[in-house]
C-alpha cells in the first residue's frame, strides 16, 4: 500500500544577488542539488513585482546563468573592474515583504540555531535577520516619516524566540501532523493530476537512463502539504502578497512562543522531551494593553503549549514512537481591561461592555471545540474573596456565561468549569497548594487523555493499574488520541497560570512514559531527576511567556509554591515585580506599536493617520467597530456546523470536505528528496563531528542532574536529596564542565587550552553549535581482540577516528562468536511474553541479512569489495535518477 509523507521544502538556502535593474534570490535545497530563481524588480518604486522561474536549475545550470547574468549587467563589454552581478547577502529563508509609506523591504532569516528535532524533523530558532530595501536610489521616492516605520517595525525582534522547521508544520500539533498522515490510502488516491511545472520536471528527469534494464517499478509515496493554521502563524500577513505567485517552497511560516528539548535517559535508553508553546498572533500584545477578547472571540496572551515525549532510539514517525499532551491558556474571554493612565501596581478592572448572551466566549470556544474537541476543562485560578473587588469581577461574569453556553450543548459535551482560588490556598498553613492541583491534575488528564501513536503494550493487560483503566480520550487501531484540552487562566495567565500547567504536565508526562513503556506505574515524584528536568523546561517555558507579554520574567515559581525557594529568591522576586511594573508603564506601549505594525493590524498610507498619533488601537483589533455585520451568530447554535457530529474527536483532524480542502497532495517516488526524511535529517553528503551533533549538546538528565557520586542509583525515577543533585533547577552549569564531562565519559584527554570553551554564559550552555567551528581531531587507542576473544595488548601508535571505534568494536564482537549466538543472546526478561517491553537488558537481535549487510560494510571499509547484484543496480540507479538527472 503507498505510504504517506511531509514534503520537504526544496529551498533551505538561498543566495541573494543584485543588479541596478533587479535582485535574483537563488535558493537551493540543503544538498544544493536542485535550484530555484526569484526575480524582483527594482525599477518599480512603490509596487512589488516579482518572477518566479518555473525552472528547476541543476548545479552547473545556475552558475551558467549567474555567470550569463554578470556578463550582461557589465557596463561595458570586457570590464573586470565591477561586477554587474554581485552577492548581496546569504541567508536560509524569507519572513516576508513589508512596505510602509515607500517601496517594499524583503526580510530574510541570515543566522539560525537548531532547537529541537522531532521525528528526524529539525526545528530552528531564528538568531539573526536583514532587511533590504527593494528599489533602486535612481527610483525612491523619499518620505520623512519612512525611518521612524522602520525603526517600529525592527523593535520586533525576530532574533528573541521566533521559530521555523522545512519539513514540520509547526502551527499544528503532533497528533494533527501524524493522524494526518494515518489517513487511509482511498482519501490520497484521487490525488490531483501533476501541473504542467511538475509533469516537466518528471518528465526530464526520467527522459534518459544511463542504465540498460529497466528494473522493477518504484513504490509510490504520497507527499502531503497542508495549509497552517493562522492563528499561529506570525509572517502570515508579510507573506500575503507573494502566496499566490511563488512556488510554496519559498513559503516559510514562523510561530513565537517558546522550543526547548531535553533527553531523558533511562539506563541509556533516550527519551526526548520536547516543549513547544505557540503565542496566538491574533489580538496579540503586552500585558495590559491587551487584556480580555475581541470581537471574534480571540484572547489576549493565548498560548498553546504542547510536550512531546518519545522514544530517540527509533527516529522517524512511522515505526517510531511518539506521544503528546496540549493544554492552553488565555486571558477570560470577556470584553475587558484596565486603566493604565492612574499609575497603580494593579489598576482596576472594568467590564468594557455588556454580553448579557456571551457571544464572545461562544466565539471562542467554539474556535477550542474545532481544534480540540470535547471536553473543555476551564481552570479558573482568579481570586474569590477580596476586600475590594477585583479579580472576582471577571469570576462573576464567566461562570454565567458558561452556564448560558451549556444548556445548549449535549450533556456529554458540555465545558466543565472548575474554580480554585490558588492565591488563596497559597497564604495558608494548612493547605498544600501542589497536592491540591495534583487532584485536579489526575481529574483532567484522565478526561482529556493524550496522543500515542501505538497501541497498548500487553504488560499493561497483564499488570494492570487502577489509574490507567480511567484513562479518557478516543481509543484508535494504531493509539490514543487526545479528545478536548484544560483551558487555564488567572488575571495575567502568568504565574500562577505555569505552575498549575506545569502540574498537569508532570501529571501527563507520567502517564506518557508509562504508555512507551519506560516506567512500570503512571505517577512521578519530585526531587526526581526526572521531574527536575521537565521543571527546568517548564520554568524557562514560563519565563520566556511572561517576558512576551509581561515585560519580566516569572516572579512566582514552582519552588515558591512547594515553599523550598532559598530566601534569595525574595529579593529575586521583588526585582522581577519592579521590572514587571516599569515595563508596563513606559515600554509596552512602543512594543505595542511595534507587534500592530508586524502583524500588519495597521498598515501605514498616504493620508491616513500615522501609528504614533493614534489614541488607542481599540479600533484596529475590533474590527465590529468599523463596520456592521450582515452574518451574526446565532445565540443558540453557538456552534460552527459539523462541529457537534463528530464531537468528542476535533473538527480540524476529521477527514471531510472542508477539512481535506486545505491539504495539497502529490505523487512520488520513494527516493525523493521531498520526501526522503533519512537524508535530510542524517545528511549522508556531509562531514560530520559527533561533538558538533545537536543530540549531544542538548540538556541530558545523566550529565546535568544526576549525582556524579559513585554507587548511587542512575535511574532518573529514583527521588534524591537536594545535595545530591548534579545541577539544581535555578542554576545552569558551565559549558567547561559538561564538555569536560562528556570527554571524561569518553576515556579520552582533556582539551590542551581551556580559553576555546571559556564561555559560561546560559545561551552557550545550551544547543548552540553552529558558532563552533573546532572540530574534534583527538584519536582513542583502540585494543583489537584476538581470534580467542580475549583482549590483547594495546597497538601503540594505531589510531582510528572516534567515530570508527563502536563499528571495529562490533564487527570484532560479531566475529568472535558464532551466528547462532548472536542472534540469541538476551539476558532474562522480567516478562516472558513476547509482546512484553520491559527487559531488564535485551540485545539487539541479529539476523543472518543484517549480519551479511554488516560484514560488507567492513570488508568494504578495508578495500575488499563483493561482486555487485541486481538490486545494487537498481538502487544505485534510483540514486542516480533521483540525485543527479
Amino acid at each position: 500500500m503507498p505510504q504517506t509523507a511531509a514534503v520537504i521544502s526544496g529551498i533551505q538556502r538561498m543566495v541573494l544577488y543584485e543588479t541596478r535593474a533587479r535582485y535574483f534570490l537563488v535558493g537551493s535545497n540543503h544538498a544544493q542539488t536542485k535550484h530555484r530563481v526569484l526575480k524582483i524588480d527594482r525599477t518599480e518604486p512603490k509596487d512589488l513585482v516579482i518572477i518566479d522561474d518555473k525552472h528547476v536549475y541543476n548545479q552547473q545550470e545556475v552558475r551558467e546563468l549567474l555567470s550569463r547574468l554578470d556578463l550582461g549587467n557589465r557596463t561595458k563589454m570586457g570590464q573586470k573592474g565591477s561586477s554587474g552581478l554581485s552577492r548581496a547577502v546569504s541567508a536560509f529563508g524569507i519572513v516576508g515583504f513589508v512596505r510602509f509609506l515607500e517601496g517594499y523591504y524583503i526580510v530574510l532569516i541570515t543566522k539560525r540555531r537548531k532547537m529541537a528535532d522531532i521525528g528526524g524533523h529539525s526545528i530552528y530558532k531564528i538568531e539573526d535577520t536583514t532587511m533590504i530595501y527593494i528599489p533602486n536610489d535612481s527610483v525612491r521616492v523619499s518620505h520623512p516619516d519612512e525611518a521612524r516605520y522602520v525603526r517600529i517595525f525592527q523593535n520586533v525582534d525576530l532574533s528573541s524566540n521566533f521559530y521555523f522547521s522545512y519539513s514540520y508544520d509547526l502551527s499544528h500539533s503532533l497528533q494533527y501532523n501524524l493522524t494526518l498522515l494515518q489517513r487511509p490510502y482511498e482519501l490520497w488516491s484521487a490525488a490531483p493530476p501533476l501541473t504542467k511545472e511538475e509533469e516537466h520536471t518528471q518528465g526530464k528527469q526520467d527522459s534518459f537512463d544511463i542504465f540498460e534494464d529497466e528494473g522493477l517499478p518504484t513504490q509510490v509515496v504520497y507527499g502531503l502539504q497542508n495549509e497552517p493554521y493562522y492563528k499561529y502563524v506570525w509572517n502570515g500577513k508579510l507573506l500575503e502578497r507573494i502566496k499566490d505567485i511563488v512556488h510554496p517552497d519559498w513559503l516559510m511560516y514562523i510561530i513565537h512562543g517558546f522550543c526547548g528539548q531535553s533527553k531523558l535517559l533511562i539506563y541509556g535508553r533516550p527519551v526526548h522531551i520536547t516543549l513547544i508553546a505557540r503565542r496566538s498572533s491574533k489580538f496579540a500584545g503586552t500585558r495590559f494593553l491587551k487584556r480580555g477578547a475581541n470581537c471574534e472571540g480571540d484572547v489576549a496572551n493565548e498560548v498553546e503549549t504542547e510536550q512531546i515525549v518519545h522514544d530517540a532510539s527509533v527516529t522517524s514517525f512511522t515505526a517510531g514512537s511518539y506521544s503528546s499532551y496540549v493544554q492552553v491558556r488565555g486571558s477570560v474571554p470577556l470584553y475587558w481591561s484596565q486603566d493604565i493612565s492612574t499609575m497603580m501596581p494593579k489598576p482596576p478592572i472594568r467590564l468594557d461592555q455588556a454580553d448579557p448572551y456571551a457571544n464572545i466566549a461562544a466565539l471562542h470556544f467554539d474556535q477550542m471545540l474545532q481544534r480540540f474537541g470535547s471536553p473543555i476543562i476551564i481552570l479558573n485560578l482568579v481570586k474569590k474573596r477580596e476586600k475590594r473587588k477585583h479579580e472576582k469581577i471577571l469570576s462573576e461574569e464567566l461562570y454565567p456565561a458558561v452556564i448560558n453556553l451549556n444548556q445548549f450543548l449535549p450533556p456529554d459535551h458540555r465545558i466543565d468549569y472548575i474554580a480554585w482560588d490558588m492565591a488563596r490556598y497559597t497564604k495558608s498553613k494548612l493547605c498544600n497548594v501542589l497536592d491540591r492541583l495534583s487532584m485536579i491534575a489526575e481529574n483532567v488528564v484522565k478526561r482529556t487523555g493524550f496522543f500515542i501513536n501505538r497501541s497498548d503494550f500487553y504488560c499493561h493487560t497483564l499488570r494492570p493499574d487502577d489509574r490507567w483503566r480511567d484513562i479518557g480520550g478516543s481509543v484508535t487501531s494504531t493509539g490514543r488520541l487526545q479528545t478536548g484540552v484544560l483551558r487555564t487562566n488567572c488575571v495575567d495567565c502568568l504565574d500562577r497560570t505555569n505552575t498549575a500547567q506545569f502540574m498537569v504536565g508532570k501529571c501527563a508526562l507520567a502517564y506518557q512514559l508509562y504508555a512507551l513503556g519506560m516506567i512500570d506505574k503512571p505517577k512521578l515524584q519530585f526531587d526526581t531527576d526526572c521531574v527536575r528536568l521537565f521543571e527546568e523546561l517548564y520554568e524557562d517555558h514560563g519565563d520566556t511567556l511572561s517576558l512576551q507579554y509581561g515585560g519580566s520574567q516569572l516572579v512566582h515559581r514552582v519552588k515558591t509554591y512547594r515553599k523550598i525557594a532559598p530566601w534569595t529568591q525574595h529579593s529575586k522576586d521583588i526585582m522581577q515585580t519592579l521590572s514587571r511594573y516599569y515595563s508596563n508603564a513606559f515600554s509596552d506601549a512602543d512594543r505595542q506599536d511595534a507587534i500592530n505594525l508586524f502583524l500588519q493590524v495597521y498598515q501605514p498610507s498616504e493620508g491616513k493617520a500615522h501609528l504614533w498619533e493614534l489614541p488607542t488601537d481599540f479600533y484596529l483589533h475590533q474590527r465590529s467597530t468599523m463596520a456592521l455585520q450582515h452574518n451574526r451568530h446565532s445565540y443558540t447554535f453557538w456552534w460552527s456546523e459539523g462541529v457537534l457530529s463528530y464531537l468528542p474527536v476535533p473538527y480540524n483532524e476529521v477527514a471531510c470536505e472542508n477539512t481535506m480542502k486545505t491539504i495539497k497532495v502529490r505523487r512520488m517516488n520513494q527516493f525523493d528528496e521531498s520526501v526522503d526524511i533519512y537524508t535530510e535529517f542524517f545528511k549522508p553528503y556531509e562531514l560530520t563531528s559527533f561533538d558538533d551533533t545537536f543530540c549531544i549538546g542538548m540538556t541530558n538528565s545523566a550529565r546535568e542532574f544526576m549525582p556524579k557520586s559513585v554507587g548511587v542509583d542512575p535511574s532518573p525515577f529514583t527521588v534524591r536529596k537536594p545535595e545530591e543533585t548534579g545541577k539544581s533547577v535555578l542554576g545552569k552549569s558551565s559549558k567547561e564542565e559538561t564538555i569536560l564531562q562528556r570527554k571524561t565519559a569518553a576515556s579520552a584527554p582533556p582539551p590542551p587550552s581551556e580559553e576555546a570553551i571559556s564561555s559560561t554564559s546560559e545561551d552557550d550552555s545550551e544547543e548552540d553549535r553552529d558558532d563552533e567551528g573546532s572540530v574534534s581531531q583527538r584519536s582513542t587507542p583502540i585494543k583489537l581482540l584476538t581470534e580467542s576473544g580475549e583482549s590483547g595488548r594495546t597497538q601503540e601508535g594505531v589510531f582510528f577516528p572516534p567515530a570508527c571505534v563502536s563499528l571495529l568494536l562490533l564487527h570484532d564482537w560479531s566475529d568472535s562468536l558464532p551466528l547462532s549466538s548472536c542472534m540469541s543472546t538476551f539476558r532474562e526478561p522480567v516478562s516472558h511474553f513476547k509482546d512484553d517491553s520491559i527487559y531488564v537488558v535485551s540485545l539487539p537481535q541479529v539476523d543472518r541479512g543484517s549480519h551479511e549487510m554488516f560484514v560488507s560494510h567492513v570488508m568494504t571499509g578495508h578495500g575488499q569489495v563483493r561482486a555487485l547484484c541486481r538490486e545494487d543496480m537498481l538502487m544505485y540507479r534510483e540514486y542516480v535518477k533521483n540525485r543527479y538527472m
